[in-house]
């Protein structure tokens, strides 16, 4: 079986637990940390990617090219990435970021949206990018379609495929049919990923599924620090991993020390599986969403699981956080 290429998302989907609000010492701490342990790639963006501070998703604490190049500059051995969402970030934003000394970008779109993917894939790779796929949501589709779409994504030029799962709704068997049909209909010369959330608790077992799939390259955060119930926890990934005697780069007594006495004294909330983050893979909703129904549930007075299954049945994907303050308005008008 190859090596486990491990891409730490702590600094991009781990922003969201904090809203946005690492400092650029703490951004430096974690990059050190983060690079002396081993893992391969450190994803280091604005939680909703390239463009993401903004008023709809939040400022960040620091300026985008400040948490780049603060990555940058912290990293002697990882490669530093990117988050791209096309119609939140422009090519502008990946070249700014290349400038600064990202050399990877994944290409997040909807799992239905690849098309939408074609100039910021081609961008990528003409700058020379290590260039990825990242099709959200997957489990709002079939696996069938899913590879269908990964395919656009491959003849745009990357070269490396992800299975997302945003919303933690994937059960093991979903995301081994998922991988699996990537493996068996993708280009041999494609690389799999995959990216986990934990809202029902499978974050690590979906990982592995994954890798027993032909996945290869596998996110993952110190403490689990990211959207809703948090990614795949980094220290236990590893563990798992050493146990199952799978290769990778990573120094588990390096990742345990971080999570316990770097990453959690840095929550404000902590990253675990409640009754929001459960609703989130029950409901199947985006998991960046949980902050945002917590807040309008409390200034509507309404429950802000009624906001999240409201939200599922509508149909939201990534990007239209903007939909919830409505739902928690009707919601409360609904109550009256």
């Amino acid at each position: 079986m190859s090596k486990i290429t491990i891409n730490d998302v702590t600094l991009r989907d781990g922003m969201h637990a904090i809203s946005h609000q690492y400092s650029q010492e703490q951004i430096a701490e974690l990059t050190k940390v983060l690079d002396e342990s081993g893992v391969d790639i450190i994803e280091a963006t604005h939680g909703d990617g390239l463009g993401g501070s903004s008023l709809q998703y939040g400022f960040s604490k620091e300026s985008e090219e400040t948490i780049i190049r603060t990555a940058v500059e912290n990293s002697k051995h990882a490669k530093v990435g990117v988050l791209l969402i096309p119609g939140i970030g422009i090519i502008d934003d990946l070249k700014r970021a290349h400038d600064l000394g990202a050399s990877v970008v994944r290409v997040a779109t909807h799992c239905t949206e690849a098309d939408v993917s074609m100039q910021h894939i081609q961008a990528g790779v003409k700058l020379g990018m290590d260039t990825v796929g990242f099709l959200m949501m997957s489990h709002r589709t079939t696996p069938e379609n899913l590879v269908e779409e990964a395919k656009k994504m491959e003849s745009y030029g990357a070269k490396t495929i992800y299975v997302v799962d945003s919303a933690g709704a994937l059960t093991m068997d979903d995301a081994r049919a998922r991988v699996s049909m990537f493996k068996e209909k993708l280009s041999p010369e494609t690389e799999i990923g995959f990216h986990a959330h934990n809202n029902l608790s499978l974050g690590i077992a979906n990982s592995i599924v994954a890798i027993e799939e032909g996945a290869t390259r596998i996110d993952a955060s110190l403490a689990g620090m990211g959207a809703g119930a948090g990614n795949a926890a980094l220290e236990q990934l590893i563990a798992v991993m050493n146990r199952l005697e799978l290769d990778h780069n990573v120094d588990l007594y390096k990742v345990m020390d971080a999570a316990d006495y770097l990453m959690k004294p840095m929550m404000k909330r902590p990253v675990q599986i409640d009754r929001l983050s459960l609703m989130l893979g029950y409901s199947g909703v985006y998991s960046s969403f949980l902050l945002f129904a917590e807040r309008a549930g409390q200034e509507y007075g309404v429950d802000a699981r009624d906001i999240l299954m409201r939200i599922a049945e509508m149909g939201a994907i990534g990007g239209q956080e903007d939909w919830i303050i409505g739902v928690a308005q009707q919601l409360a008008a609904e109550a009256k």
